[in-house]
């Protein structure tokens, strides 16, 4: 059973923004401790309620200024089992948990979209372990098995799509590609990468990328680069077009500095955002495809803007060079 990818709005020929990095913003601009950084935890307070509906709103606001459209990813990066028993949530916890993230983003939806600036909802299903370090590995069918939960409940609660972030190693993004397809509902599948280009367990991208088309017979309605600064994979992508086609969304770092560095920096690096946005309409040439960009860690709505403004310049100069 296929999903309808085609229908996804992001895919429909026009440049999509997408949310920055939302743990970063909550923990060093609104002062708010997350746990093992899961953001699902600030639903079960008021004041945790209030910051996700401000953060997500100012990204609406940001797309409506921009006249596109957004996709908006829940909070549900760490809402998986193993994640939920070491934050003492139960199933029914954990359930109620996922559901209430969907119904926040559609609330936002119910308020911002127009037919002019559409809003995807995307189901944001995290590693089993931790995205920039890999812990253990599943094999495919231990990590569809281990994920299908989460999914379910994600597409019951009405999602648009799958949000696969912060994939470190294949056999778990092929794990939900495969959970995802059971369901009938597109994945999206995003790969972080390290300083030097390749994944934490050793692949490189490109080959990431192949092995997981060929494992699920292309099933990701394509795939994206997140949390990592676009410094450590443009020369990937200089060297290879073997995936460049199928890269259709970027999530990036605001520093340059090394997953290891950012765990160990007790300030936050948050960069240049206008070093940031040109540094996208650099990119441009090598990701023909791109549909979707936005931030990660240690990025705001001043970074979102500054690299949607720099790709949309580009991407109109480009548009009168070829008329």
């Amino acid at each position: 059973m296929q999903s309808k990818h085609a229908d996804l709005p992001q895919l429909q020929g026009r440049l999509f923004m997408t949310d920055g990095g939302l743990g970063t913003t909550i923990t060093f601009h609104h002062g708010m401790e997350l746990p093992e950084f899961a953001s699902f935890l600030l639903l079960s307070h008021e004041r945790g309620r209030a910051a996700l509906q401000h953060y997500y709103a100012s990204y609406a606001e940001l797309a409506r200024t921009h006249a596109t459209g957004l996709v908006l990813d829940s909070p549900t990066w760490r809402a998986n089992r193993d994640w939920g028993e070491t934050l003492g949530y139960d199933a029914h916890a954990l359930f109620q948990a996922n559901v209430q993230s969907i119904a926040l983003l559609q609330n936002i939806r119910s308020h911002y979209a127009t037919p002019a600036n559409p809003i995807v909802i995307g189901g944001n299903v995290g590693p089993r372990g931790y995205g920039y370090r890999l812990s253990r590995k599943m094999i495919p069918r231990e990590a569809t098995d281990y994920h299908r939960r989460q999914i379910e409940t994600l597409v019951d609660a009405g999602v648009d799509q799958i949000s696969a972030l912060t994939m470190n190693y294949p056999q778990e993004a092929i794990g939900i590609a495969l959970a995802a397809r059971s369901s009938a509902i597109p994945a999206i599948v995003s790969f972080t990468v390290e300083t030097d280009g390749r994944l934490p367990s050793g692949e490189s991208l490109p080959d990431a990328i192949a092995r997981t088309d060929d494992c699920t017979g292309g099933y990701p309605a394509y795939y994206m680069v997140n949390c990592a600064h676009p410094g450590h994979f443009e020369p990937i992508l200089r060297d290879s077009d073997q995936c460049r086609e199928r890269i259709r969304g970027l999530r990036v770092n605001a520093s340059c500095r090394s997953h290891a560095e950012l765990d160990n920096c007790g300030k936050l690096d948050c960069g240049d955002p206008e070093a940031l946005g040109r540094a996208h309409s650099d990119l441009l040439p090598l990701l023909p495809q791109l549909a979707v960009v936005g931030g990660c860690c240690g990025t705001d709505i001043r970074h979102v803007d500054a690299i949607y403004r720099h790709c949309s310049d580009a991407n109109q100069r480009s548009a009168v060079a070829k008329a």
